[in-house]
């Protein structure tokens, strides 16, 4: 989960701050490491804005963690298809109560950001067998702060993490408190500018099953960036609430969608256009933009190589002339400066405010648990 709240739509009414809450597939590939794929949002309005939509467009309120218990209900809704538990990283805006019982009690692990002032209970001990309902929490008061400032208890350990063997110093310990109802699992980790904590609603998780998601949810991030920067969400004109929610998810759609069509392909194949530049030759893994501006190349061949094999009547030489000036005019739209036409019925790309053609497809998984992260986004 990502919070991250974005200007308002342009074009009309429905102008001012809102956040999205965007839940994301957190995917290993083989070659490039962790990458995000944004799956479904829900927008955010705060209560004292609803007014100026219209009755017609206005979204009932709920808050930014009910909208994210609602996102997570559907994606464990898909766990049978995955045979795979589901863990959701988030950050530290989703260490409540309000989101941690409800995913708790549908079988979900959560790992999220701890706040360092975050007061902690230890483990209750074990029953007395007096009458009365047993404790939930133990009677010893746990500081983050507190632990973190002893110099006894550090160890040092090797993790996988953006993908290379990591060395962290760190601290772990089972806490209970209010918001988890229950038992978690805290790690304390030594960065060169402080320390930091993170937990686990599964206590018996290891420290690198949490330091693995977090280092993984770096990746939404980047995610994000590109949604907004490269595929342009935000940006579109729109007259109303419900409109915006449906362009932001063509805009995070194709972007799954092209990073599963790039899966299986080598790297030379989408940095191909690197070749008119010699500059620019030093090899790294392809950016989306490259996977995109590779898509399209090989969708406007495509439109070439049939316009090649056409056939030699009337009709055939009339279309293929319509189909050949028609080309020119599609290689305009994947000028994001430029603002022309709408797309044809055939050409499958998308909107944005300066024409930006984008194409779709489908694809993603996971192969050793289902994880996800959910974000506020662009």
């Amino acid at each position: 989960m990502h919070h991250n709240p974005t200007p308002g739509t342009a074009g009309g009414p429905f102008v001012y701050g809102h956040v999205w809450v965007v839940l994301g597939l957190l995917v290993a590939h083989p070659l490039w490491g962790p990458i995000a794929l944004p799956l479904l949002a829900r927008l955010y309005v705060r209560k004292t804005d609803l007014g100026t939509i219209g009755k017609k467009h206005r979204p009932p309120f709920a808050t930014t963690l009910e909208l994210a218990v609602e996102l997570v209900k559907w994606a464990r809704g898909w766990r049978d298809f995955v045979a795979a538990p589901v863990w959701v990283v988030a950050d530290g805006a989703y260490a409540k109560g309000a989101f941690l019982k409800p995913l708790i009690g549908m079988g979900v692990v959560v790992v999220s950001r701890l706040r360092k002032d975050a007061a902690r209970r230890g483990r209750p001990g074990t029953p007395t067998g007096k009458r009365g309902r047993p404790r939930k929490y133990g009677v010893r008061r746990i500081v983050p702060a507190k632990r973190a400032g002893q110099k006894r208890g550090w160890t040092t350990g090797t993790f996988e993490l953006y993908g290379k063997a990591t060395q962290k110093r760190y601290k772990t310990f089972e806490a209970t408190g209010r918001p988890a109802g229950g038992v978690i699992r805290v790690v304390l980790v030594d960065e060169p500018k402080g320390w930091v904590a993170f937990f686990c609603t599964d206590p018996n998780a290891t420290v690198a099953d949490i330091l693995g998601p977090v280092a993984d949810r770096f990746s939404l991030e980047t995610c994000f960036r590109d949604v907004k920067e490269v595929v342009g969400a935000g940006q579109q004109q729109v007259r109303h609430a419900w409109a915006s929610v449906g362009a932001f998810h063509v805009c995070l759609w194709t972007f799954t969608m092209t990073e599963a069509w790039a899966w299986n392909r080598p790297a030379e194949e989408l940095v191909g256009h690197r070749s008119a530049s010699p500059w620019d030759d030093q090899p790294r893994r392809p950016s989306h933009a490259d996977k995109r501006r590779a898509w399209r190349r090989e969708l406007l061949a495509n439109d070439i190589d049939a316009v090649l094999r056409g056939g030699t009547g009337n009709e055939q030489i009339r279309d293929l002339a319509e189909r050949l000036l028609d080309l020119p005019a599609r290689a305009s739209y994947m000028n994001p400066e430029r603002v022309s036409h709408p797309p044809t019925a055939g050409n499958p790309f998308c909107w944005r405010r300066h024409v930006d053609p984008h194409p779709v497809t489908a694809g993603g998984g996971r192969t050793s648990r289902g994880l996800v992260s959910l974000d506020h986004g662009p």
